[in-house]
């Protein structure tokens, strides 16, 4: 049996419910929205900075090495105690570090420059680097993905854990440009089970969704002020469009600064000999 009373109630309350289920929904799709801008910036930084590394790496070492040259020159000639120290402290600047083949993705080791990196400096040909930048299609099966199986569309506990594991999937192969694996995720996720319509909810409960999804914006705020403040990030805010470009620009004044210094050392050399 129906109960009269509580039917009334919810006719008086449906308005009202209505309007914050609205409200949610609104709130939900663009915290989704922003999400997935703040997570496709953060790749791209991480891409740039990986490339930052391995094309110009091996030059901002160089540079180091030649300031530490320069300055034992000027310590080996004039003999002075401030140019002993100035030429120990440009030395420790250059010492070999653990792990380098692997910061600097092969480019450089405990040797020194590695081949392609000598390559680059005299201008021969140099194999380049693998491009980890996803590709237009990729972007587009990425925010499709997102969209559908975002956790905050989830009915339940349960289904917001399918897709929390689902997502972690889908960020990996985005943040490797793999575009036949994301599409093979778009396969599974439409192959899958259909989430339960989401019940309307009470008054309380919407507002503390509100709330919930408010916190979170400011969390990715946080999150997107901090990838833009970094230094990659506002090189990559400079050339968006083109990243390749401003490493090639930023290659061209290493190099020039590069020939300056050699052109330095040879003179200091000179005047030694």
């Amino acid at each position: 049996m129906t109960n009269p009373e509580a039917e009334q109630d919810q006719c008086a309350e449906e308005p009202g419910t209505q309007r914050l289920e609205q409200a949610v929904r609104t709130a939900e799709q663009a915290l989704i929205e922003f999400e997935i801008a703040v997570e496709t910036f953060r790749v791209e930084v991480e891409n740039f900075s990986r490339l930052h590394h391995q094309r110009l790496g091996p030059m901002y070492s160089r540079l180091d090495e030649l300031d530490a040259q320069i300055a034992e020159a000027v310590a080996a000639r004039t003999g002075a105690a401030e140019d002993v120290r100035r030429a120990r402290e440009a030395r420790s600047l250059v010492q070999p570090m653990p792990e380098v083949d692997e910061l600097f993705g092969g480019w450089m080791d405990g040797e020194g420059l590695s081949p392609e990196a000598s390559a680059m400096l005299t201008e021969r040909p140099v194999r380049p680097p693998k491009r980890v930048r996803p590709s237009d299609e990729a972007r587009r099966a990425f925010r499709e993905l997102v969209r559908k199986a975002h956790p905050d569309l989830a009915p339940d506990e349960a289904d917001r854990q399918r897709r929390e594991e689902f997502i972690v999937r889908v960020n990996a192969a985005y943040a490797d440009g793999d575009e036949a694996l994301l599409h093979e995720l778009a396969e599974e996720w439409a192959a899958g089970p259909v989430p339960a319509h989401r019940r309307p909810s009470r008054s309380e409960e919407l507002y503390e969704r509100l709330e919930w999804l408010a916190r979170r914006k400011e969390l990715l705020s946080a999150v997107a002020a901090e990838l833009e403040g970094s230094a990659i990030g506002a090189m990559l805010k400079m050339a968006p469009d083109d990243p390749d470009g401003l490493l090639a620009e930023i290659a061209d004044g290493l190099v020039a600064q590069i020939a300056e210094r050699e052109a330095h050392l040879a003179g200091l050399l000179g005047g030694v000999g």
